[in-house]
């Protein structure tokens, strides 16, 4: 099985603010797809994509056009994982004709990357920020960095910890014969919404 790389940034008080700052329009962003989705029942990417994208970006100007991207894909993503997940209690399947619940992404929910926000060279990070790039060195093995010059990147995250410290998170693609990771089936960055558009207490990760 390909592991995800996870490492921990060595931060300071004024790149935390702009990983945070990045972290909570991301998630006003996917909070803004989130009832489009819900009401058209429409998580495809692509199909989601064409439905929401013009509109984000004149809602959202301070952010970039690939980041709305991102942003779209981690909307499609985290759908898919509580509405099609077999383990899921809110898969479709057990819902029958009930609602779906309307889902709530929470500030802390993790921001996506791709290779037009994040790159690596020389071991050096390049990352966009909405004050633009910043640049850092990546601390990894010499056995870590050949990763990346070996096996296919699939996913780019960055996620905040209850420390306060920022961690990214690199999955790469699984090759034949492994098998791919358990995904938890509800992530604790989302929150139920009720009919209400009233925030529940539980989040989804709490929901047996």
């Amino acid at each position: 099985m390909s592991q995800p790389l996870t490492v921990t940034l060595e931060t300071t008080p004024e790149l935390a603010t702009q990983l945070t700052q990045l972290q909570n329009v991301f998630a006003d962003v996917c909070n803004a797809i989130t009832p489009i989705a819900h009401d058209t029942r429409c998580w495809n990417r692509v199909a989601l994509h064409h439905l929401v994208y013009h509109n984000l970006r004149e809602r959202f100007p301070q952010i970039g056009s690939q980041m709305v991207c991102n942003a779209i894909y981690s909307v499609s993503r985290t759908y898919r994982l509580v509405f099609q997940n077999p383990n899921s209690p809110f898969n479709i399947a057990k819902l029958g004709d009930k609602p779906l619940p309307k889902l709530h992404f929470s500030p802390s929910a993790p921001v996506y990357f791709d290779r037009h926000t994040l790159s690596i060279r020389n071991g050096v990070v390049s990352m966009y920020t909405l004050d633009g790039r910043i640049r850092f060195r990546l601390s990894i093995s010499s056995t870590d960095e050949d990763r990346f010059k070996n096996e296919k990147l699939r996913e780019i995250v960055l996620a905040s910890q209850s420390s306060g410290q920022y961690q990214l998170s690199f999955s790469f693609a699984v090759h034949n014969g492994d098998t791919a990771p358990q995904l938890p089936a509800l992530p604790e960055y989302v929150v139920l919404l009720d009919n209400s558009e009233t925030l529940t207490e539980t989040a989804l990760g709490d929901v047996a």
